[in-house]
C-alpha cells in the first residue's frame, strides 16, 4: 500500500497552486438528505485537493458552507465529480439533469446512491467509479436485466460485482464489511473493514475520499497510467484507518471520520517516505 500511496498522494510543493493539487465537484445532497453533501466534501478536503466544488439546493450550499467556508458553490472546472450522495431518484429534479449532464461529458466520476439509477451507463461518456451496497448493486442489476436480490449479492459479492462491472463498462466497489472492487476482467477484495463503519453517512465519507483521488491524478488515470481499481483499493484504505482513528477514544459518527481522514494521508505520506521539509 505504501508504494500506491505514494504514486497517487504527495505533498504540496512550492510550485503547487489550488489547481494543480486538483478540483473535484459535488453534485450531492437533498433538502431531505443535506448532510451527504457536508460529508463528502470534507472528506475530500482532507484528503488534500487544491478547491471543492459544490452544485445544489441553495439550502444545501448554505449548509456546506456553514461547515466548510473552503467550498467554491458555483459551477465551474473540476478534474473528477462525486454526484449522487443523498440524492433521490427523481427524474427531471435539478440535481438529476446535473448528474446526467456530468456524466454525458468525458471525464472522471464517482456515482453513489441516487445517481445508480439516474445515469444511463450505456450512453454515459464519462469514466465512472459506482460505489453501490447490496441493496442497490441489486437494483442495478435488475435495471440492467439481470435480476438479483440483495440476499443473492450478499451470498455471491464477488460475481456481482464483475457482472454489474462488465455491463456497465465501469469499474465498481461493492461496499460492504469486505468490498470488492472490479472492472469486469480484475477483482479484489479489501481486508475486513472496521465495525465502526457501520454508522450512517460513511459511504459518503468514501465517496468524497475517491473523487478527490481521481481529481488529483486524472491526467494520469485517463491516460491510462494508474489502475482505477487501484485507487479504489487505496481509498477503501483511508477510510478504514480513519474509521480506526477516529473511534479510538469513543464511538464515532460519520463527521468524525471525514475529519480524520487527514490523519489517515499524513501516516501514509509518512510511511511512503516524504517528509515535511
Amino acid at each position: 500500500m505504501q508504494n500506491l500511496s505514494s504514486q497517487l498522494m504527495r505533498r504540496p510543493n512550492e510550485h503547487d497552486d489550488k489547481y494543480s493539487r486538483g478540483v473535484v465537484g459535488f453534485v450531492t445532497g437533498s433538502e431531505e438528505f443535506p448532510g451527504a453533501a457536508v460529508l463528502g466534501v470534507s472528506a475530500a478536503m482532507r484528503v488534500g485537493v487544491g478547491m471543492v466544488r459544490y452544485l445544489g439546493p441553495d439550502s444545501v450550499a448554505k449548509l456546506v458552507l456553514e461547515v466548510r467556508p473552503e467550498a467554491v458553490v458555483q459551477a465551474g472546472r473540476a478534474e473528477a465529480w462525486v454526484v449522487g450522495s443523498g440524492v433521490p431518484e427523481t427524474p427531471n429534479s435539478e440535481q438529476s439533469k446535473r448528474i446526467a449532464r456530468i456524466a454525458g461529458q468525458p471525464g472522471l466520476l464517482v456515482a453513489d446512491a441516487g445517481a445508480l439509477a439516474l445515469i444511463d451507463f450505456d450512453s454515459a461518456l464519462a469514466t465512472c467509479v459506482l460505489t453501490p451496497h447490496a441493496g442497490e448493486l441489486a437494483a442495478l442489476l435488475t435495471r440492467l436485466g439481470h435480476k438479483w436480490s440483495r440476499t443473492e449479492v450478499e451470498s455471491q459479492p464477488a460475481t456481482a460485482c464483475e457482472l454489474a462491472a462488465r455491463l456497465t463498462g465501469q469499474v465498481v466497489l461493492l461496499k460492504g464489511s469486505k468490498s470488492v472492487i472490479s472492472n469486469g476482467e480484475k477483482s479484489v477484495t479489501t481486508e475486513t473493514a472496521p465495525a465502526e463503519l457501520a454508522t450512517a453517512g460513511t459511504g459518503d465519507v468514501l465517496a468524497g475520499i475517491i473523487g478527490a483521488l481521481l481529481a488529483a491524478n486524472a491526467k494520469d488515470i485517463l491516460g491510462g497510467g494508474i489502475d482505477l481499481v487501484e485507487v479504489c483499493r487505496l481509498a477503501v484504505a483511508l477510510h478504514s484507518r480513519a474509521a480506526e482513528l477516529a473511534s479510538a477514544n469513543g464511538p464515532a459518527v460519520a463527521l468524525d471520520i471525514a475529519e480524520a481522514v487527514r490523519l489517515a494521508v499524513e501516516e501514509q505520506l509518512t510511511a511512503s517516505g516524504q517528509n515535511h521539509e
